[in-house]
């Protein structure tokens, strides 16, 4: 009977796995979700651009950019402590692995909090409120990213910069083709010339010439 109680029992590591196989289903699931925000955050900066609004478009960038980084972050670290519980002396392990899924739980609540669109389009609003927001946004991003996720996000904006301007100059009306037809030279002014000059020189043939007595 023990032996028969001691293999049904849950052991530290089979909880350990099943946690994280939750948070990578979770995962999974944030990821198709947040496609859609990231989605429409890149189509923000270029519709601020268009309207000149650089320090916005850099905003909404830094945000996308923050949220992949986030998701790269937890899939890289779940893969970690997946090796981790495969260990085979994972009593050594066990707390580094309970940390990390802590840790990944929390990246995933706030995860979850990054994926509603109405967040991204106060990105681009006016009011007061919306202002305070960008601030918030802004100084939470800027301490949050490293100088080289920092570089990338200027890299992309001068990336969109370049293709919105060849966007436009792509809609920009083109000169026709076709030739303009050839001036179309007029007749007969220069005959009047001719006659001048034919009275020239009959003026002094008739000068010339014997007079009749």
């Amino acid at each position: 009977m023990g032996a028969e109680q001691s293999k049904g029992k849950i052991t530290a590591q089979d909880k350990a796995i099943l946690d994280m196989k939750v948070q990578r289903d979770k995962l999974k699931i944030y990821q198709k979700r947040v496609q859609v925000v990231l989605d429409r955050e890149d189509s923000l900066a270029r519709e601020l651009l268009l309207k000149g609004d650089k320090r916005r478009a850099l905003l909404a960038l830094r945000r996308r950019k923050y949220q992949e980084q986030m998701i790269r972050t937890t899939d890289d670290q779940l893969l970690n402590l997946q090796n981790l519980v495969d260990t085979i002396e994972f009593s050594l392990v066990q707390k580094d692995v309970i940390f990390g899924l802590e840790q990944g739980s929390k990246v995933l609540t706030q995860l979850n909090k990054e994926m509603r669109i109405e967040d991204v389009e106060r990105l681009a609003d006016d009011t007061a409120e919306a202002i305070a927001y960008q601030n918030e946004i802004s100084d939470i991003l800027q301490s949050n990213m490293t100088a080289e996720d920092e570089e990338a996000v200027l890299q992309e904006l001068e990336e969109l910069e370049r293709q919105e301007a060849e966007k436009l100059r792509l809609d920009l009306p083109r000169a026709p083709k076709s030739a303009l037809p050839d001036r179309v030279p007029v007749e007969d002014e220069a005959e009047p010339e001719e006659d001048v000059e034919s009275e020239e020189e009959e003026g002094p043939r008739l000068r010339n010439e014997p007079m009749l007595a």
